[in-house]
């Protein structure tokens, strides 16, 4: 384990691991304990009462976050000639088909989100395996995968993210900056914990949300009440 700095030590005198924090006051608390240098991630960990391995209790589901997610993502819109003018201007970063289909094909991941079209997703499946493992495949259940590309890439761009519980029952995800506002983080916390929870699955028995902690790219965790079943 490695050395605990005079801010981690600062931090942690801070949070009283024995009490749930309302998200109001973690949202509070999570700016009074962050001392970095440069504007850290907000994080939030949900962890659920569901089996992933079984295909009914998979929880899966898009949000947009009132407030963005602070961070300035590149996109890709892999697209044919007719569709380019209208992904150029929502923004998107690269813009084109078979060139990015080979760089893919050689290697090249550096985008955050990929969009494309219903027609071009048989070109992208022997892809699989370069874009699978690092979250990048057009999914049309997260609305990468459409003929309205304005719209998926201005989504991307305001704040809209994707998230999948793992096979341990928890959700990840970034849902802002530390250089937010108190109340932003809130209200991007709040948003996100209601999504999930409208994805409960109906076969679910027991305790749906177990637990919610959030944190900072350098903090310790929160926890956070979890008053739902």
């Amino acid at each position: 384990m490695g050395r605990i700095t005079k801010n981690q030590k600062d931090a942690r005198s801070k949070i009283d691991n024995s009490i749930f924090y309302s998200l109001e006051d973690a949202a509070n608390m999570i700016k009074e304990i962050s001392k970095s240098k440069f504007d850290e991630s907000i994080d939030i960990a949900m962890r659920l009462g569901v089996d992933p391995k079984k295909a009914n209790q998979m929880v899966r589901g898009v949000v947009t976050l009132p407030h963005g997610t602070g961070k300035n993502l590149s996109v890709l819109a892999l697209v044919t000639p007719d569709k380019e003018n209208e992904a150029k201007q929502a923004g998107a970063d690269y813009i084109g088909l078979d060139e990015y289909l080979q760089k893919i094909k050689d290697g090249w991941t550096d985008v955050d989100v990929i969009v494309t079209m219903p027609s071009v997703m048989g070109k992208l499946g022997p892809l699989g395996r370069v874009l699978g493992p690092r979250g990048l495949m057009p999914n049309p259940k997260t609305g990468t995968v459409t003929m309205d590309i304005k719209k998926a890439v201005s989504d991307v761009k305001g704040g809209k993210i994707d998230f999948k519980v793992e096979k341990n029952g928890i959700i990840h995800a970034a849902i802002g900056k530390v250089s937010f506002s108190a109340k932003k983080i809130f209200e991007n916390a709040d948003e996100f914990i209601k999504t999930v929870i409208k994805l409960k699955p109906s076969t679910t028995k027991g305790t749906y949300v177990k637990s919610i902690f959030i944190s900072t790219t350098m903090s310790p965790s929160i926890a956070v009440e979890a008053k739902f079943s």
